[in-house]
């Protein structure tokens, strides 16, 4: 069951979150509320998979590097290897696609060599190849979503 101050956070700050010491602290005061609620309500929201996590979006290249990997994996192995691919902080996101290449994720490192050893490393650790496809053009889409409070 979502609350009053549920619908307000995963609304009102997908962006403009505060850049403050005390940012929790800051949309509870814009909300009415106590820090504690805000953060209590935060953790609800991701136990109940309304959110998956609560960060910066950096454009791509603009800190460190970047590239979108494909891999190839065998459905029986699928799961086993996202699970890894998921463990590793240089890797953003990853989701599985319907074609030869099922495996894609977004990789990002401090420098070329730090992101070359990583896909080296994923392969390794693996066993399977990866399929390096860096940004060509950027294109900016807006991934948040305004919701209607009345029903959310």
């Amino acid at each position: 069951m979502l609350t009053d101050l549920h619908k307000h956070l995963l609304n009102d700050f997908q962006r403009d979150f505060p850049l403050s010491a005390r940012p929790y602290q800051d949309i509870a005061d814009a909300l009415g509320a106590t820090e504690d609620e805000v953060l209590t309500a935060l953790s609800d929201s991701t136990i109940q998979q309304f959110i998956s996590r609560i960060g910066p979006v950096i454009r791509p290249n603009h800190i460190g590097v970047s590239t979108l990997v494909a891999m190839a994996v065998p459905e029986a192995h699928l799961q086993s290897v996202a699970n890894k691919i998921s463990a590793y902080p240089e890797v953003n996101h990853n989701y599985e696609r319907e074609h030869r290449f099922n495996l894609w994720f977004v990789a990002m490192a401090s420098d070329v060599g730090h992101l070359s050893h990583f896909i080296e490393k994923v392969e390794q650790e693996t066993g399977y190849k990866t399929m390096q496809l860096p940004l060509v053009n950027d294109f900016f889409i807006d991934l948040g979503f305004k919701l209607d409070l009345r029903y959310a």
